[in-house]
């Protein structure tokens, strides 16, 4: 397996590491994965590409780093105020987006499974206060995806960078803010030395799923068995991981601030100029590609349907239980 992550990496790597154990445990040993850190195989933004052409067997990466092969790659890794991990997880089992992905990574040569969520992103790091958009004109940002598309829509210069390079750029001046995931896994990068101000509330990552690809021709010469066990063991890894980020995140936010960071929050003003950009994206990609807007169509229905649910039921009850309890 190779992976975009460095190996053993908190939550990404982990996650990785997790599915591995898994199917080794449940074949007894039969199959195993020897999993790779980003650059021991291929660069950590060319997973996808090394197992479509055989290097590697697997890969374990976010599939927004794709989109260069299919835009509609973006509803499967994370966009713009899009599903929260219960409803991707929804779409992708019981409203038809595993089906649309089969089929999009079919034509690279890869079976893909859900092996990972890291639930609700931070807006990022800064140097410097955003107060309005105009903040965000000429910032030199790290952000892929179709939020990397949203920030230059804004007058942002936004950069793709694999994580192991995103510290040494944002040192280096060569970018002068960045996302990356949450306070977890920007701590273990110190990201809290390089920068002032912590955004909490991302819009672009309201949960990042992770993927699992596997080699196409290897996975059909499989067993319905083994091929079933796969999709097991890529399950169990998926819940793990969005548990393991629960858990984590907040202690390390207590952390971050008890070092002296300032955390902020973007003001009305800028969520609604990223609103608007995020839905021009959408919308200028759906009318130029038919294959993104089949699948933002059937992204868009999902999240209606289990947003109407969730509006009356968690969030009320959420409010409620943490008035009364003092949460």
């Amino acid at each position: 397996m190779t992976t975009s992550w460095p190996k053993g990496f908190p939550g990404l790597g982990t996650a990785s590491d997790d599915f591995a154990e898994l199917l080794s445990a449940a074949t007894g040993g039969r199959l195993t994965v020897t999993v790779h850190g980003a650059g021991e195989i291929a660069p950590g933004l060319k997973a996808m590409d090394a197992v479509a052409d055989g290097t590697a067997d697997l890969y374990h990466s976010a599939d927004y780093y794709y989109l260069g092969k299919s835009k509609a790659l973006a509803f499967f890794a994370t966009v713009p105020f899009g599903m929260t991990p219960e409803e991707y997880a929804t779409w992708i089992r019981n409203d038809g987006g595993q089906q649309l992905w089969d089929g999009i990574s079919a034509e690279f040569g890869i079976k893909p499974f859900s092996c990972g969520n890291t639930g609700g992103q931070s807006g990022g790091w800064f140097n410097k206060e955003i107060n309005s958009l105009d903040d965000l004109k000429g910032l030199n940002i790290r952000m892929p995806g179709l939020g990397g598309d949203v920030m230059r829509r804004l007058g942002a210069n936004a950069v793709t960078l694999a994580g192991g390079e995103i510290a040494p750029a944002l040192q280096a001046g060569t970018i002068d803010a960045t996302e990356w995931v949450g306070p977890w896994n920007d701590y273990a990068f110190g990201l809290h030395k390089l920068a002032t101000y912590y955004y909490l509330a991302g819009f672009h990552e309201p949960a990042l799923s992770l993927s699992l690809g596997v080699n196409k021709r290897l996975y059909d010469d499989m067993s319905p068995a083994d091929q079933a066990l796969i999709a097991t063991c890529a399950a169990a890894a998926d819940a793990r991981s969005y548990t393991d980020y629960l858990a984590n995140n907040g202690a390390f936010l207590d952390r971050i601030v008890s070092e002296g960071v300032e955390i902020r929050s973007f003001p009305e003003d800028v969520w609604e100029g990223l609103g608007r950009a995020s839905r021009e994206i959408f919308e200028e990609n759906a009318a130029s590609d038919e294959t993104f807007a089949k699948t933002y169509s059937s992204y868009r229905e999902s999240m209606a349907k289990t947003a109407s649910w969730l509006e009356q039921s968690d969030r009320v009850f959420l409010e409620q239980r943490n008035r009364l309890f003092d949460i």
